[in-house]
């Protein structure tokens, strides 16, 4: 696979905004997203279905992937930032234009639902995404997260290896198994990512490095998707496994009974014999660390360190 790194944001650049999954309950955490890049310098352009709602998709398939098709086309845009995750990009994927992409190579960021396109386009294109805050769910705010900002700005700004990364606070890493790793980092949402096996748009695991993050699933359903996985061979294939966050994932009834989560990632990950670290601070928290998807990512279980050991653009 050639990996396709987009190239820096400067000053003054083009960021388009679409909306390929759901669209927000309030239109105006759009504005205010917009309102914030531009008093940072830069220049917006909204997708002209931004806005539009069918059901609980953000317009209709066609509407969303014009949006999509039109960012990628437009020259001028330079970043191409969701307006937010929910549902739908993965009905999206087989009527993408991945020539276009692999065309016009540029920043696109996202998370949670648009985990389905990053692999998408890193499979077909092989473009480096970001799994990074999105403008109606991060950049709306009238105080941003200093953490998540300073972090995703570097990182799409610069072309310098990033490095050894730390949780805000100096909040420690954890270790599930010791030893070291290196890898192409891949992954994203676990329901999302594991809605592709099977499929032609999801890259293998082989020299890989597996990142996974949910929200409101309980222990059973993370077993399961966990069982998916091992019955695919990906935690057999990969060369590690990094588990991010996994918000309000525990079993609501306490009548009801369950597993422990860490129980589960035991029964998974202990006897993988390869390094797992798990608490980096990426999914649906405010303070986020933004992922580059496609670069060389080295994990270390004995000194519980994560390191991007290149930059992620151009």
């Amino acid at each position: 696979m050639k990996i396709v790194k987009p190239k820096r944001l400067k000053p003054k650049d083009l960021i388009g905004i679409i909306s390929p999954a759901s669209k927000p309950a309030d239109d105006s955490r759009v504005e205010r997203g917009v309102k914030y890049f531009e008093s940072l310098g830069y220049r917006t352009a909204v997708g002209k279905n931004v806005g539009k709602q069918h059901g609980y998709l953000a317009g209709t398939d066609e509407e969303r992937l014009e949006d999509l098709h039109s960012m990628f086309a437009n020259k001028e845009v330079k970043a191409i930032i969701c307006v937010r995750g929910g549902y739908g990009s993965g009905r999206l994927i087989p009527k993408i234009n991945f020539n276009l992409i692999k065309r016009h190579p540029k920043i696109f960021v996202g998370y949670s639902d648009i985990t389905a396109l990053q692999m998408a386009f890193l499979k077909k294109a092989g473009l480096v995404t970001f799994a990074g805050p999105m403008v109606a769910v991060d950049f709306h705010k009238d105080e941003i997260v200093e953490f998540t900002e300073e972090f995703f700005w570097r990182i799409i700004t610069s072309p310098k290896k990033i490095g050894k990364v730390q949780n805000p606070d100096g909040e420690p890493f954890y270790s599930l198994n010791g030893g070291r790793a290196e890898g192409r980092l891949i992954g994203g949402n676990l329901a999302v990512f594991n809605s592709l096996l099977g499929s032609r748009y999801l890259p293998d695991f082989k020299d890989k490095i597996l990142f996974l993050e949910d929200i409101g699933e309980p222990p059973y359903r993370i077993d399961r998707m966990l069982n998916q996985l091992k019955l695919a061979k990906a935690f057999e294939q990969a060369e590690g496994v990094i588990l991010g966050k996994f918000t309000d994932c525990a079993e609501e009834d306490e009548d009801t009974p369950t597993l422990s989560l860490s129980e589960v990632f035991d029964d998974y990950l202990k006897d993988i014999k390869k390094p797992v670290i798990y608490n980096l601070k990426h999914g649906h928290i405010s303070e986020n660390l933004t992922l580059p998807f496609g670069i060389k990512v080295k994990i270390d279980g004995n000194k519980k360190t994560v390191e991007f050991a290149e930059g992620a653009v151009s």
